[in-house]
């Protein structure tokens, strides 16, 4: 199951103690210093299941510095952790009321900074004090009581009934892996890709009705808000494709009426499954509807480049 909103404690590592300690055969102090705590740095992901794996943690964790050594050896800096969060997330900080967004396929900032190495003695020598015996103890890293919530921002949209291809198109085109078959609402959640820089929404298929609550496709009506482009998938094994498509239209205008206001393309789907003479009728009878149509199937290597070239020309998308 998606899960688009957890509570989590981000806690950086802390700074490893500075050492009290003496050379065995000459005077004089030799503690190292602590190493430095692990920060965690946040980074994006296409795969919106990133954040459901977070959820079953209440603490997230960088590894701590280690203590200082003898022969002013410093301890080892603790590792670094970067948490991947899907593309869309917003991150509150609960206690600061700081806001911090992953709206960006290359976002990579430091969200918790790990925790100075304290000084060993050696340190805090001087002419005055030749055996301090004093060391520092490690610095707290920093930690963040956090709100991530996942709002899906995609710049293009894959919208239809169930079954009309979408699953497949986005898995061909880009690096995406849903689950796909042959019987409505194999997809039950949203897919995310992205191509070239751009990120594709697989929304789950939409029912007459869906602006009602009915089907899946409602749950997620909402993420598809956002988006620049729509293309509106229509099977060529489709009985009534222009009721088909106006059906789509109308659960849209009924959930938003914005909506509509999206630029859309047409992707006729499965055309593998007609002849050319019978698809060459059907792009006739969708002329009507005085939008780009591209007929695609993912058994045509030439079909998908064209609709990839369509995506990476788009400036909406």
């Amino acid at each position: 199951m998606l899960v688009t909103e957890i509570d989590i404690l981000f806690k950086a590592g802390n700074g490893g103690d500075g050492k009290v300690s003496f050379y065995k055969t000459r005077r004089g102090p030799d503690g190292g210093n602590g190493g430095v705590g692990g920060s965690i740095y946040i980074a994006t992901t296409t795969d919106i299941y990133s954040l459901t794996s977070l959820s079953g943690h209440a603490k997230i964790e960088a590894e701590a510095g280690q203590h200082g050594m003898s022969n002013t050896k410093q301890g080892k800096n603790g590792k670094d952790l970067e948490v991947k969060l899907p593309i869309g997330s917003v991150i509150t900080d609960k206690k600061t009321g700081e806001i911090f967004e992953v709206l960006y396929k290359d976002t990579h900032f430091l969200l918790c900074k790990g925790g100075w190495g304290g000084r060993g003695n050696w340190e805090f020598r001087s002419s005055s004090n030749v055996t301090p015996k004093r060391a520092e103890p490690g610095f707290v890293g920093q930690s963040r009581d956090l709100y991530i919530n996942l709002k899906l921002i995609a710049d293009i949209g894959f919208i239809g009934f169930p079954n009309a291809g979408k699953s497949s198109l986005l898995k061909e085109i880009t690096n995406a892996n849903p689950r796909i078959g042959d019987y409505p609402f194999t997809t039950l959640e949203p897919n995310l890709g992205e191509l070239h820089g751009k990120i594709i929404a697989d929304i789950p298929g939409l029912i007459e009705g869906a602006s009602d609550g009915k089907g899946l496709g409602t749950r997620f009506l909402k993420h598809v808000e956002k988006v620049s482009l729509f293309f509106h998938c229509l099977p060529a094994d489709q009985e009534n494709i222009i009721k088909s498509y106006k059906q789509i239209r109308k659960e849209l205008e009924i959930f938003n009426p914005k909506l509509l206001d999206i630029p859309e393309v047409i992707l006729l789907t499965k055309t593998d499954l007609k002849t050319e003479k019978e698809i060459k009728l059907i792009i006739k009878s969708l002329k009507k509807l005085k939008k780009e149509i591209i007929p695609v199937s993912i058994h045509d290597e030439g079909s998908l480049d064209k609709l990839k070239s369509c995506i990476n020309s788009n400036p909406e998308g």
